[in-house]
């Protein structure tokens, strides 16, 4: 939150992963539109900024500026992306404060290569220590983001060609990182070797090739889904077909479940699952793990609606829509007085008071962060009349920080973090609370293995340093009560 007219995230209780990433070969295409239209759909990954880079084989042109992906292009600026290769990405700040110049993607110039555009999904844990050795080797860096860390450590690596400095450049990052690196003949796309991140391949019907975050972004330009980026692995666009090498060995999966959960649309395809059905399944088993005597049972939308479906089917409660969303609300511009702050809740969150007058209500979210959200709309069912309100969450509870992409804060600010489930129902006012446990999580998603849960265990599948989570609060702080 911001002194004076502030920038009032109306959903503060929601997590938020860092990046999109959607990457284009189609000769005889426009590439560049293409990659708009990928990036619309994955706009849920990152709503601060927006760039596109386009190579027509002799030079790069780029168009990147802070904003929602439609704000940020007209068809002015993509009229000027001519070529055949595009690079998109659009961003939320984990490391680096939402300013134009850690928009993404970003240029730096190789002494062989000449021009490579980065974009970047994910967080480096070592990114500190990184940036000050290329600082003692003369490098001035001109944003605070981690992407400008790896953009200048393959512009000093000698090579020929992105897949030799990427060979060189990926062993000395750590944490998270999916990256996109497009130069004037190739585009180059990878996935760390922990696969935290979601990466992948599609084909479009004219025969190019396509490489996104999700796979609701081929949908939405027609391409179909080849398979999924290997952990480790990077695909190159620019030939007639992809060519793939696995750069980095893989001998641990940690895929962050939040993908599963939340962060992922419910419309793509992860680790061959439909995001939609392990969502409802998520619901089904915290029906049976958590049962409730009421009337009908309603989500907070639309992040909890799948499981909420899932909870009805399971339970026999009626499903209802209890909480209208206002799709057209992301933030906006007030005076930060606690009243207008409740009126940003409403704003995007309005209660239906026929259908829930009287009513014992099941409430379905996926999560509860820092519980401000919660709390606010369990004061806004009993305002419309609800008889009880049951709070049912489709994951276990969140105790430790992300440090690979997510913007989860420190243990303090976590409400669940050195609270009891029912200290934390008192503090969120409901009638009753339970979470998913971690077994019937993972049951919902077939018992798959390779999952990062370190949010709830604090198991972390990188070393993490002491400091970093200092180093990550170059964010906007966060409004707390």
């Amino acid at each position: 939150m911001r002194v004076g007219h502030a920038v009032i995230d109306l959903s503060p209780e929601r997590m938020h992963e860092e990046c999109g990433l959607m990457g284009v070969h189609a000769p005889g295409e426009d590439v560049a539109n293409l990659t708009y239209f990928g990036l619309y759909a994955l706009q849920h990954r990152g709503q601060e900024s927006a760039g596109i880079a386009v190579s027509d084989g002799a030079a790069l042109r780029l168009h990147k500026d802070v904003g929602l992906v439609a704000q940020v292009f007209d068809q002015r600026s993509l009229d000027g992306l001519q070529g055949t290769l595009a690079l998109g990405h659009t961003r939320y700040s984990t490391t680096g404060s939402n300013r134009r110049e850690n928009a993404q993607p970003m240029l730096v110039v190789h002494p062989r290569l000449g021009s490579i555009a980065i974009a970047h999904n994910g967080n480096l844990t070592n990114a500190a220590r990184l940036r000050r050795e290329l600082e003692e080797e003369g490098v001035r860096f001109t944003t605070s983001s981690d992407t400008e860390v790896i953009a200048e450590l393959l512009a000093r690596t000698p090579g020929t060609s992105l897949m030799s400095l990427l060979g060189q450049v990926l062993p000395r990052l750590q944490g998270a990182y999916c990256l996109l690196a497009l130069s004037r003949d190739h585009l180059v796309g990878v996935r760390d070797p922990l696969g935290i991140r979601p990466l992948c391949l599609g084909r479009l019907p004219g025969g190019g090739s396509v490489i996104a975050s999700e796979t609701c972004a081929l949908d939405t330009v027609g391409a179909d889904l080849v398979r999924e980026i290997e952990p480790g692995e990077a695909v190159e666009l620019g030939t007639e077909a992809p060519l793939t090498r696995q750069l980095l060995p893989s001998d641990r999966k940690a895929t962050c479940m939040f993908e599963f959960i939340y962060f992922a649309r419910p419309d793509s395809i992860l680790q061959g699952q439909s995001l939609y059905e392990a969502r409802r399944n998520m619901g089904r088993q915290l029906a049976r793990e958590a049962p409730a005597q009421a009337d009908i049972v309603i989500s907070l939308p639309d992040s909890g609606t799948p499981a909420a479906v899932g909870y009805a089917e399971e339970s026999g409660i009626p499903y209802s829509e209890g909480l209208i969303k206002s799709r057209y609300i992301t933030r906006t511009f007030i005076q930060p007085s606690e009243r207008l702050r409740h009126v940003g809740i409403k704003l995007k969150f309005n209660p239906l008071r026929d259908v829930l007058r009287g009513k014992r209500v099941v409430l379905v979210d996926d999560s509860i962060v820092r519980g401000t959200t919660s709390r606010k709309i369990v004061e806004e069912l009993r305002r419309a009349g609800t008889a009880e309100v049951h709070m049912r969450i489709s994951s276990p509870p969140i105790q430790w920080p992300c440090f690979m992409g997510i913007d989860i804060a420190s243990r303090a600010e976590l409400i669940a973090s050195g609270r009891s489930v029912e200290e934390v129902r008192a503090v969120i006012g409901a009638d009753s609370l339970q979470y998913l446990s971690k077994q019937g999580l993972l049951g919902s998603v077939r018992n798959l293995t390779g999952f990062c849960m370190a949010c709830f265990d604090g198991d972390y599948p990188v070393p993490v340093p002491v400091q970093l989570e200092m180093d990550k609060l170059a964010l906007e702080p966060v409004g707390r009560d």
